[in-house]
């Protein structure tokens, strides 16, 4: 990884900002400025002697008291070289916004809207950049930034399917469910049913 790492910093001298090696739990991350992030993964994944075949996951970190406010994290993986490697890339609050890798890995599609979603950072050059977990017209903020409260900010109560706990549980009725539908739970333990087997295949 070291050969990795001093070629990484001879192609862009200005733009990698810090590395660190850990070598107990064999992890190295490498800091680069943010707008050489599409130059240095393309070089990354398409390098022999780095071969970053794979993207694992991206994720986000929030410092609220930094001037570069946001992190996001990229876990990348060579397949075929059989290593591991965490990039990471600092944006502004005022203009939280990167480049998509969805050009180069294709995996990164559902990834940057997560953090899109939970962070609130926008990815340029995005093929279809909308929330992935929260509905679309949700306007409250963005979950996972630290300076969102821990209770939410009052639309939970708007949910219905939310149960409330100061009302008693609703009585069951057996003469609701059909002998079918209790034979399900009268089956024997250990024992398979084959018509749910032949289901299953």
């Amino acid at each position: 990884m070291k050969a990795l790492l001093d070629s990484l910093k001879t192609k862009f001298p200005d733009a990698i900002l810090a590395t660190r090696v850990d070598a107990a739990r064999a992890e190295t991350s490498v800091t680069v400025d943010a707008a050489r992030l599409l130059d240095i993964v393309r070089y990354l994944h398409d390098a022999p002697e780095a071969a970053f075949d794979h993207l694992t996951d991206i994720c986000s970190v929030d410092y609220p008291e930094d001037q570069l406010r946001f992190e996001v994290v990229y876990h990348l993986h060579s397949l075929s070289l059989g290593r591991r490697l965490r990039l990471k890339a600092r944006i502004t609050e005022d203009d939280p916004t990167i480049a998509s890798v969805t050009g180069v890995w294709k995996g990164a599609e559902f990834l940057e809207r997560e953090v899109f979603d939970m962070m609130g950072i926008r990815f340029t050059g995005h093929p279809d950049l909308r929330r992935i977990l929260l509905p679309e017209d949700y306007d409250e903020g963005y979950p996972l930034r630290k300076d969102f409260p821990t209770e939410g900010r009052g639309w939970r109560s708007r949910f219905e399917f939310i149960p409330r706990f100061d009302e008693a549980p609703v009585e069951v009725v057996e003469s609701e469910f059909s002998e079918e539908q209790k034979e399900v739970f009268r089956a024997e333990p250990g024992v398979p049913d084959p018509q749910r087997q032949e289901e299953l295949l």
